[in-house]
């Protein structure tokens, strides 16, 4: 079963350089954030070996954040071979994920 990645700034250029990534940018305290973390969970199972689910912690990763623009939580970012290819801000369904994951493989 597949895992989501825990993106810091020692790997997250490694992660994100090659193939297709949903990266979710999210805080602990963040309602919104603790509320599609299963949807993450479940989305990283579903995509094990087509594509890196990974998260940012925004309060122990700053510096990524920063660097992304990111100025609401949780905001996900969908690259492809190491450029961000698509923008989502706020909780969203599963289903919403997937469609952008699929159209990018």
């Amino acid at each position: 079963m597949g895992k989501y990645v825990e993106l810091t700034v020692s790997n997250f250029d490694e992660v994100t350089k090659e193939g297709v990534a949903l990266v979710d940018f999210w805080a602990p305290w963040c309602g919104p954030c603790r509320m599609i973390a299963p949807v993450i969970e479940e989305l990283a199972a579903d995509f094990d070996g087509k594509a890196k689910i990974c998260k940012v912690n925004t309060d122990e990763e700053q510096d990524i954040a920063v660097k992304y623009g990111i100025r609401s939580i949780p905001t996900i970012l969908f690259f492809k071979d190491g450029q961000v290819v698509e923008q989502m801000v706020g909780a969203a369904s599963k289903q919403a994920f997937a469609d952008k994951l699929n159209a990018l493989l």
